[in-house]
């Protein structure tokens, strides 16, 4: 009897509160050794737009934490798969930083974010087991991953899988990158079917590069040097993961795509981490060079313009948006094939390749 791995319900939650490029005008950006940029702000603000592609991103409000964002999109997921929440097996919550209280500068991760999550959900089932996974930005992807693990071998029939991240409050205030930083949460419901073959996650690739390049994204001190040396901040080697970017996730995903024996013809939407659109764009593009092909129109939706990149929560969030008619001309029909795919600090990077039922 053939088990397949089954996405029965998606949810998202996009915080209210919209950040503008405009709004950093007023930023004192500064270099790593702490001297000011030459260029202007809205010179710098221009460059920074034609790269990314980032016009405004999302932050959450200052009641709200990580964990709090996950409930919401957990609770729209659940809704959508039309379950009851207590026959959930295992609840799984990537992020990064846990909970990192307005006007804090200390990460909250006791308890786990799962298991905050699955209190507030009202889940009083202790045969639910609630846990964390710090994989970097792939963390999401990966939490598919081992879902389809416990359903594959019969240890679950329902797992939750949730990203949500609030990196707006671990950003250095003097780091052009902190544009690039966004708040938000996804996550799916995912069921054992027996009745639904050559459906669902088909194929799945992962790897981690923890040579030099584990320290491409890291943990250091503000830019500014008046600042206190003891508090940390989210930072980047942004040209060295653009670099591993391109020379490793296309090589992931054709792998995980050639496991699962489907045609890349097949392939009609790629949900890729939406980090950067110039190097979203150039990931794909390499991606169906391994095949000789050119790239099809509209085979990957974007929602970093307006959202920014909110790490384990942009995969999920892209998903759910399309297959709740959010993202036109964007859609996907029973049958479609879709790749979901990420990178991100460790070095990670993984994608999962599945038919849409």
């Amino acid at each position: 009897m053939s088990i397949q791995t089954l996405i029965t319900g998606t949810g998202s939650c996009i915080p209210s509160t919209v950040r503008s490029n405009e709004t950093f005008l007023d930023h004192q950006f500064l270099n790593t050794d702490g001297t000011p940029f030459s260029g202007d702000n809205r010179e710098i603000i221009k460059k920074f737009h034609a790269i990314t592609g980032i016009e405004e991103r999302r932050y959450a409000s200052p009641s709200k934490n990580a964990s709090d964002l996950a409930v919401i999109a957990a609770l729209a997921a659940i809704e959508s798969a039309a379950i009851d929440k207590d026959t959930l097996d295992y609840i799984v919550v990537a992020h990064n930083f846990g909970d990192v209280k307005t006007g804090s500068v200390q990460g909250d991760m006791l308890p786990s974010l799962a298991s905050k999550v699955k209190n507030k959900l009202h889940i009083s089932n202790p045969n639910c087991v609630a846990y964390d996974l710090l994989f970097g930005c792939p963390g999401w992807v990966q939490g598919i991953i081992q879902a389809e693990a416990y359903l594959k071998s019969g240890m679950a029939k329902k797992v939750l899988v949730i990203g949500t991240e609030a990196l707006s409050r671990v950003t250095d205030p003097s780091d052009r990158d902190s544009m690039i930083y966004a708040d938000g949460a996804g996550a799916c419901v995912l069921e054992s079917k027996t009745d639904r073959h050559g459906f669902g996650v088909l194929s799945h690739a992962a790897q981690t590069f923890a040579g030099e390049e584990v320290d491409y994204l890291f943990f250091g001190p503000s830019y500014n040097t008046n600042e206190d040396r003891h508090i940390s901040y989210i930072k980047m080697h942004g040209r060295k993961i653009y670099e591993f970017a391109l020379n490793n996730v296309p090589n992931a995903m054709k792998a995980a795509l050639d496991k699962s024996g489907v045609s890349i013809s097949e392939v009609k939407k790629i949900f890729l981490h939406q980090a950067n659109e110039k190097m979203d764009e150039a990931i794909v593009k390499r991606f169906f060079r391994l095949y000789k092909m050119p790239v099809p129109k509209e085979v990957m939706p974007m929602c970093i313009h307006k959202l920014g990149n909110s790490s384990v929560a942009t995969v999920p969030t892209l998903l759910d948006l399309v297959l709740k008619g959010k993202m036109e001309p964007h859609d996907v029909q029973k049958g479609d094939v879709i790749l979901l795919a990420s990178v991100g600090a460790g070095m990670n990077i993984n994608a999962v390749v599945y038919r849409c039922s």
